[in-house]
């Protein structure tokens, strides 16, 4: 390309950390760039929750259509906000090494309450299932919003992805990591999303691509998709590879946590995309359906 790189990116401090990484990897391989901020509806919006505001996008619609107008080059998201299924036109085009992929509860000074903190279906019905007796209240904004109100409010504390936290090297927290908490599919992964049409700047981003967190976070993703899931809808995956191995854990929950159909599988590198599709079925026939019926019948009501 004769002109730098326009890179297209929220404009919060995480986003801007994440676009920033892309700049610096580009910047490795002589690939100079600009970046462009670009407000989201999720951005805009911090009084409705993420799952009444449509299933899908609102962190990433903005980006989508500035790429579509040529306005930007390449959108940079957390992947874990992004649709599996992209806007016509648009595609992934590299996928960075993985962070962290746990949560974390960040506890508050009022630890002895039994009140939680979470946007998240996924989060509420995973500590719900673990702690029925506790209550879950909204939470939306960026990080540094959330943190303030974990921390002036009468709560046991806040649920968030470490990967965040880490990446804005925020200190002083008290945290518990939850590892028994399956996270949101490609959670801790940063994507790359271009036009499909762009096959320079595939050849160019391909340089920064990190193959193994490419196919955890396909595979997670594929799941989310095949259980026709989206923000709205409780499902947590994560898969490592390791080598030619591949682990993967993957569950769906009810809203409240009572009902949960949990799977844990190994299979090969060269096998794994095919065995999605069973993984899903294994899900629904053994109680995955009549869960989904109800979140569906919830959404009707």
């Amino acid at each position: 390309m004769k002109r730098p790189i326009r890179i297209g990116t929220r404009d919060s401090a995480l986003a801007l950390w994440q676009a920033n990484k892309v700049a610096g990897l580009l910047e490795k391989y002589d690939k100079p760039n600009v970046l462009h901020p670009v407000k989201s509806e999720g951005d805009l919006n911090l009084a409705q929750p993420i799952y009444q505001m449509g299933i899908s996008g609102v962190f990433t619609r903005g980006l989508d259509a500035a790429l579509l107008r040529g306005e930007i080059d390449i959108a940079v998201h957390s992947m874990k906000d992004v649709p599996t299924a992209l806007a016509e036109g648009l595609e992934v085009v590299a996928v960075l090494e993985r962070g962290a992929t746990e949560d974390v509860m960040v506890k508050s000074p009022n630890s002895g309450a039994t009140v939680v903190a979470t946007g998240s279906l996924r989060r509420k019905a995973q500590w719900l299932r673990r702690n029925p007796s506790h209550s879950i209240t909204g939470l939306r904004g960026n990080v540094q919003t959330r943190l303030d109100k974990v921390f002036n409010n009468p709560w046991l504390g806040g649920i968030f992805a470490l990967a965040g936290l880490e990446r804005l090297e925020i200190k002083d927290l008290e945290v518990e990591v939850l590892d028994w908490m399956l996270p949101a599919p490609a959670q801790g992964a940063v994507v790359v999303v271009a036009k499909s049409d762009r096959s320079d700047l595939k050849e160019a981003l391909a340089l920064i691509n990190h193959s193994n967190t490419a196919l955890e976070a396909q595979l997670e993703r594929e799941f989310l998709r095949q259980l026709e899931g989206g923000c709205s809808s409780p499902i947590g995956a994560i898969a490592k590879v390791n080598g030619e191995e591949v682990l993967f854990k993957g569950g769906l929950f009810s809203l409240d946590g009572t009902k949960a159909v949990t799977i844990e599988k190994r299979t090969t590198r060269s096998n794994a995309v095919s065995d999605v599709p069973l993984w899903v079925g294994e899900v629904l026939k053994s109680g995955g359906e009549e869960i989904l019926k109800e979140l569906r019948d919830g959404k009707d009501s």
